[in-house]
């Protein structure tokens, strides 16, 4: 019998989701709450915007399965309200989703399971953290604890960054309550990467990893922003270097989930850079990526909905690596002012004339009076697909080019370093 999803979300990573899952047999309808105006060609969007009307959504509806699409209602206990219900849900319980909101508690989860990550230090207070700098000069990150909409990271080059850095986050309060706490690490150096693993509890799955770039302008330059493009595969993510990522970090943060008694049905994104000395754990995420979903999704093969459900059920239908099919890159179309203050309501053109098969991810767009208007600070990620990187790469640029509104903002080298290989 087929299931009934609801999807909570309403951007790009939820797009991505009510479109694949909408390719199910095994799945007669999909809900979006609140959605956009995008994801409405493949889901029945609901008006929901706050934890219990998603839970009376999810009872009214009948649903099978909930997929909880941001950060936050994870981190604020939406999952455990509706498990309470009785409804099977992909995502992990608040406590477990600490390891996303807090860094502080997800870096002493680290170190207690014997991971390798930075080195670090949690600061509430500007001297103590000042006097740490001194201690330890040299290039640093200074990240904010709590969630900070993927802005909440500084990379600076040397102390007195570091210590601007501070004083923007623990003076001029740039990022609210998130700053309260201030998490001082040592900069590692190297490429990064994202391992997406699905979790039953005691299980795991993951995906073909895959690269994101966080600056926003090319050559990896400007602020650091939530993500301006993605592709997989990753060369360097071979079989070997899977091996190492699974025994030093994925195994024993399971292990450490399992001591602890953490209830993690949902998915687990592992943050990686590769240094000299090997993979390190940047950080956790409780949830899928935005917008490496975008491109991840789209080169899976198999079926979505049984990997969730039975995820959310405690019964992952497959253990070890998923199949991959092709490669794809995404290149996100962002406004105008972005990430510090985007200009919204500008004019969109080109969605409406592109052909079928194309494939473009609404992350903050609405439609109004027959029009595509931006709505967000990402706007859009145009996507493509092919045999091979250096193609799907040429076909993401050609893609993207084709869309256009006063002010937008892209990379062209989205890949261009694998591609170039």
């Amino acid at each position: 019998m087929a299931g009934r999803v609801l999807i909570i979300g309403s951007g790009g990573r939820e797009h991505a989701l009510a479109w694949k899952l909408a390719q199910s047999n095994k799945v007669s309808e999909i809900f979006a709450a609140p959605g956009s105006d995008a994801m409405g060609a493949c889901a029945r969007l609901v008006d929901a915007n706050e934890a219990e009307s998603w839970v009376q959504a999810a009872l009214r509806h009948e649903v099978d399965l909930v997929v909880i699409g941001p950060e936050k209602p994870l981190v604020e206990g939406l999952a455990d309200r509706l498990r309470e219900k009785g409804v099977a849900v992909f995502g992990p319980s608040a406590l477990a989703a600490r390891l996303e909101g807090d860094k502080s508690y997800a870096k002493e989860f680290m170190r207690a399971a014997g991971i390798p990550c930075a080195r670090s230090k949690s600061f509430t207070e500007l001297r103590s953290a000042q006097e740490w700098l001194r201690c330890n000069p040299g290039p640093c990150v200074v990240k904010a604890s709590g969630l900070a909409a993927g802005k909440g990271v500084i990379v600076c080059e040397d102390t007195a960054q570091a210590e601007s850095a501070l004083r923007t986050i623990l003076l001029k309060n740039a990022f609210g309550s998130a700053g309260k706490v201030v998490l001082l690490e040592e900069r590692l150096f190297g490429p990064e990467l994202s391992v997406f693993v699905l979790l039953d509890g005691t299980r795991a799955a993951w995906f073909a990893p895959s690269r994101d770039h966080k600056r926003l302008r090319d050559g990896d330059t400007g602020p650091n922003t939530g993500g301006m493009g993605a592709y997989t595969p990753v060369a360097e993510a071979d079989e070997g270097l899977m091996s190492r990522i699974v025994d030093e970090i994925l195994t024993p943060t399971l292990r450490e989930l399992g001591r602890r008694e953490l209830d993690y049905r949902g998915l687990l994104y592992l943050g990686l850079i590769l240094t000299e000395d090997g993979p390190k754990l940047l950080e956790y995420n409780c949830r899928f990526g935005d917008p490496e979903t975008q491109v991840v999704l789209p080169v899976f093969p198999g079926d979505l909905y049984p990997l969730l459900h039975g995820a959310a059920e405690g019964r992952l239908p497959v253990e070890g690596a998923l199949p991959l099919q092709g490669a794809a890159v995404g290149v996100v179309l962002a406004s105008e002012g972005y990430p510090e203050e985007p200009r919204l309501g500008r004019v969109i053109e080109g969605l409406d004339a592109l052909q079928d098969g194309a494939l473009v991810f609404h992350a903050g767009t609405c439609r109004d009076q027959g029009r595509w208007l931006t709505k967000g600070g990402r706007v859009l990620c145009a996507v493509a697909r092919s045999e091979t990187l250096p193609t799907a790469m040429d076909g993401a640029r050609r893609l993207a080019t084709r869309l256009q509104f006063e002010g937008v903002q892209m990379r062209k080298d989205i890949a261009a370093k694998e591609g170039a290989e």
